[in-house]
């Protein structure tokens, strides 16, 4: 298979990463016109911005800058795709709720929400793939991960609750669409994961090993079965 040279990679992986982001920002800002609930951080920017009048994407990129201060005890190391996420997913969230009208009828507003889960998976996809780093919510994460040793699922899960929890008291929507984001939004993330790998950067490398040791499993349950003379995988 082809590989893209560095330049024409670099130029993906920046078109990914931008891409992504605004379409990020862009179904966030759907997800609040749906009015069907929202996703646990959302729903606490959204609390956020009703206790204090300041807009949620300037919430979003509030908060971003504020986590992002909480990696230098947990020594992370920010990215392009790390400031990036401060700067970007905040404005086109406020954009998109700027642009969009407001909708009342219940079968305009599901169809909405559900296309908006969609697209956040296609720019969850597409960010990730880039590897040019971690948005600041996702670095806490990891953080917390490395310095505590409890399990990834265990310490989003505890953040996620906790910032519900507070978006909720403060007066955020949660509702289905909150429960319909965290059912799908990890399999439809993986999902274009796999369709935005780039080859050669980390996330491609990841896919192509396992793809080959895929390819390697199934060779040897058909040799297992059906044994050939010489070795077929060598090297």
């Amino acid at each position: 298979m082809n590989r893209p040279h560095p330049p024409r990679r670099l130029a993906r992986r920046l078109t990914q990463l931008y891409g992504g982001l605004l379409l990020y920002g862009v179904s966030a800002g759907l997800m609040v016109r749906a009015g069907l609930g929202l996703d646990p951080w959302d729903v606490f920017h959204q609390g956020v911005s009703e206790r204090t009048g300041v807009s949620i994407g300037m919430v979003v990129n509030i908060t971003g800058l504020l986590v992002l201060l909480l990696w230098i005890p947990l020594r992370q190391r920010p990215g392009l795709g790390t400031v990036s996420n401060v700067l970007l997913i905040g404005l086109a969230m406020d954009a998109t709720i700027a642009l969009t009208p407001e909708v009342t009828p219940l079968a305009a507003r599901v169809p909405l929400m559900l296309g908006a889960v969609v697209l956040n998976g296609l720019a969850t996809g597409l960010y990730i793939a880039a590897s040019l780093g971690p948005g600041p919510r996702d670095g806490l994460m990891t953080g917390l991960h490395r310095i505590t040793g409890r399990s990834l699922r265990l310490v989003r899960t505890g953040i996620e609750v906790a910032v519900l929890a507070v978006g909720i008291v403060f007066g955020g929507t949660a509702g289905v669409g909150t429960v319909v984001y965290a059912l799908t939004i990890g399999p439809l993330a993986q999902f274009f994961l796999r369709m935005c790998a780039i080859s050669g950067t980390r996330t491609g490398m990841d896919f192509d090993d396992r793809r080959r040791r895929g390819i390697l499993r199934v060779r040897s349950r058909r040799s297992d079965r059906h044994p050939e003379p010489s070795p077929v995988d060598a090297g």
